[in-house]
């Protein structure tokens, strides 16, 4: 019954109708925006959400694929080109503090992740073949992301059909934790028990506006804004130059730093990924010259507005069937995320740390750098977007290595 329903194998837009697709998803993300900032609802729930559901929906459904090259080409071209444009006005001189602070939650989540495997293991290893490989695979996707997933796969030498399954899960997983994670800012449960300043900051502004003020916080957006064609053309032009600087110092220094020792490992893992040449190439930029690149105007509209698409791909792979079908794979992965969580937040109140420091960091251990700076975007968290992809690249170099090292302990 349930296959008649969810996850068709011949869904209503197929996966090579790419104009169809395209027009769905850029669509789909406006109407979250649309409804954001037109109903109360919508803006507490947040458009990210209402796109994200709304792409678990249509591909469950059947009317369009969970696998296609246009969901393959907002990872590999829609999103690196919003990161310059959000990093334009983020001085390196200011995200050193917030940095620090989400850091330090985030290396406690990280052993939260290798705790929860190997609680996880314990409970489920009767049930899940190949489960001590597969607890090294889940440590270092939720540490680093979906690099660490394939390479530890490979070195552990986890079968083709385990790592399909584990895929899935990973997947599901990782849209249920995002929209966890977009609701705990609005549960008056965490509100009461974690101060929480940037919530309280937008909140004021609300008000304001509501009352007559003028509208100061830049992460809203729901008031028109002035931008010209200079602006959109020096965002545009300036986003695709920093992204072929950076790609292109990513992949030359990958081939030329050698892999033949664990500290060349972690300089080439480092130097060669992409997203920490984005994000030290346009903070850079922004502290150099901040008068230049600070009064650019509709570079976070714009970067915005592709943080929107990004987040409706994010939900299609989401499996309702994978679910049903495979339930044990998925419950293993909700342990290390529930395991996750519980070290960042309980961690965060001992320390006073503030709930989006906190919520970033667990969303950094589990989805990566640009899914932290996804959700610092869609809450208008302004201040916490750089540091949320600094710290998430830390996730790629430390994730192998315990993944690894989690594997070890429950093997041997």
């Amino acid at each position: 019954m349930w296959g008649h329903i969810f996850n068709l194998k011949d869904p209503l837009v197929g996966a090579d109708n790419t104009w169809a697709l395209w027009t769905i998803c850029i669509v789909g993300a406006s109407a979250a925006i649309m409804l954001e900032q037109r109903y109360q609802w919508a803006s507490k729930v947040t458009g990210a959400l209402i796109a994200l559901v709304l792409a678990i929906a249509l591909s469950n459904f059947g009317i369009i694929p969970m696998e296609s090259g246009v969901w393959d080409a907002v990872w590999d071209y829609v999103v690196p080109l919003s990161i310059p444009m959000l990093l334009m006005k983020c001085d390196i001189r200011r995200v050193g503090r917030d940095s620090g602070r989400i850091l330090g939650i985030f290396l406690i989540g990280s052993v939260g992740t290798a705790c929860g495997a190997m609680i996880g293991y314990g409970i489920l290893r009767q049930h899940i073949p190949e489960l001590a490989k597969l607890a090294g695979v889940f440590t270092a996707t939720y540490i680093g992301g979906a690099v660490n997933f394939t390479g530890v796969g490979k070195a552990l030498g986890v079968p083709a059909g385990t790592m399909s399954s584990a895929t899935m899960a990973d997947n599901t997983m990782m849209a249920i934790c995002f929209l966890v994670l977009m609701l705990i800012p609005s549960a008056g449960f965490f509100l009461k028990r974690f101060p929480h300043p940037l919530i309280d900051d937008i909140e004021a502004v609300k008000r304001s506006v509501g009352n007559g003020g003028e509208e100061e916080y830049e992460g809203a957006f729901a008031r028109p804004r002035e931008i010209s064609l200079r602006d959109i053309a020096l965002t545009v032009s300036a986003a695709f130059l920093i992204v072929s600087i950076s790609f292109f110092m990513a992949n030359m220094l990958g081939r030329v730093i050698p892999r033949s020792n664990s500290v060349l490992m972690m300089f080439n893992t480092l130097l060669g990924n992409d997203y920490i040449w984005l994000s030290t190439i346009s903070m850079v930029c922004a502290t150099v010259k901040p008068r230049f690149f600070g009064g650019i105007r509709g570079t976070e509209e714009i970067g915005t507005f592709l943080i929107y698409i990004f987040f409706f791909v994010i939900g299609v792979p989401a499996s309702v069937s994978g679910i049903i079908q495979s339930p044990v794979l998925l419950l293993y992965a909700a342990i290390i995320v529930g395991v996750n969580m519980l070290f960042c937040f309980v961690a965060g109140k001992f320390l006073h740390y503030d709930l989006e420091s906190i919520i970033l960091a667990s969303n950094a251990n589990i989805g990566g750098p640009t899914t932290a700076a996804a959700m610092a975007v869609s809450k208008g968290w302004k201040p916490l977007i750089g540091p949320s992809i600094l710290v998430g690249i830390i996730g790629y170099v430390l994730g192998t290595y315990m993944g690894l090292l989690v594997w070890g302990i429950l093997e041997f």
